[in-house]
């Protein structure tokens, strides 16, 4: 037994020395890596502080703060602070919307809005390598990284406008398919994006982009792109609506006249009675060169542009709609 003993005495020295040099060998390693996976990780253990998991299985959170499965909030954009460090986070900001980490995306998804309303310039250059990630977690099948992502395009279309018009595509996308489904947390906030994104987009750059959608098989679909025409038509103003032609915005109304879904009928009512008014204005400012003023009406003007059954539908609109007004009065 003594002599057992005294040989695990004189190899214990060994191995330690072999141990602590594997030790060093690791840390020379860890110290040799990328900056950027440091800073990353940095921001792993920080976005970590944003999940809470209750001892009793309950929800709990902050008055006023809307939680994420009882482990990440939403903040909203008047109660997002400035960025610590700009340069750092613009350095990981990719790697951190492209992480596996689902904590560590919603945490770079916040930066993106952090960075979009206290430092625009900072990020006007990686629009082009950003949107597409936020696309990414727009598909993300967890609601935490899902709704984050449409908070982000909202942020984005108020700080850049027309700027991110290029990218558009794949965003309005994913935001008209998350405002049709029946999460219903995740479908208002998609249509609040979709509010900022006709509020902050200028008219003549967004109609173009809406208009395939206003023909999609999906009628949800459907109802949200008619409904976005409709808030986006009247920013033209009068004169933008006659530039743009109230000819081409009457008969993308009237199609939607007949749409399946309420909603989509609705938007299409309104927008034609904003037509009639900006068409009636412009007539009274430049009236028709012509004896018979019948051809300046605007009967006239959408028997012209229609055909007859899509006509009688939108002058049935219009002709209740100023009965009613006329009666009210």
């Amino acid at each position: 037994m003594s002599g057992n003993a005294l040989r695990d005495l004189n190899t214990q020295p060994g191995s330690e020395r072999k141990n602590e040099s594997s030790v060093k060998e690791s840390l020379a390693k860890s110290c040799s890596g990328n900056s950027v996976e440091i800073v990353v990780e940095r921001r792993r253990e920080k976005s970590a502080s944003l999940v809470s998991t209750p001892a009793n299985g309950n929800e709990c959170g902050n008055p006023g703060v809307e939680m994420i499965n009882s482990e990440v909030e939403y903040i909203e954009s008047e109660n997002l602070s400035d960025v610590e460090d700009v340069d750092s986070n613009v350095k990981t900001l990719l790697a951190g919307l492209d992480s596996k980490d689902w904590v560590l995306v919603c945490e770079s998804l916040n930066d993106v809005r952090r960075l979009s309303i206290f430092h625009r310039e900072a990020l006007l250059d990686m629009l082009g390598d950003v949107i597409p990630l936020i696309v990414k977690s727009l598909k993300n099948p967890r609601s935490a990284v899902c709704k984050t992502a449409i908070m982000t395009s909202a942020d984005l279309f108020h700080a850049y406008g027309d700027s991110i018009i290029e990218s558009l595509d794949p965003l309005l996308v994913q935001l008209l398919l998350k405002s049709s489904q029946d999460k219903r947390f995740v479908c208002e906030a998609a249509e609040r994006a979709l509010v900022a994104m006709t509020t902050w987009i200028p008219p003549n750059f967004l109609l173009p982009k809406l208009q395939p959608h206003l023909k999609n098989r999906n009628p949800r679909i459907r109802a949200k792109a008619s409904m976005c025409l409709c808030r986006s038509v009247p920013h033209l103003g009068i004169e933008g609506i006659i530039a743009y032609g109230i000819d081409k915005l009457i008969q993308l109304a009237a199609a939607q006249l007949s749409d399946q879904l309420p909603e989509s009928r609705e938007a299409a009512r309104t927008l034609l009675l904003e037509l009639q008014t900006v068409y009636e204005k412009s007539n009274q400012v430049t009236p028709p060169v012509s004896e018979n003023p019948e051809i300046g009406s605007w009967e006239h003007f959408c028997q012209s542009k229609l055909s007859r059954l899509s006509a009688q539908a939108v002058l049935r609109v219009t002709n209740t709609a100023r009965e009613g007004l006329v009666q009210g009065s």
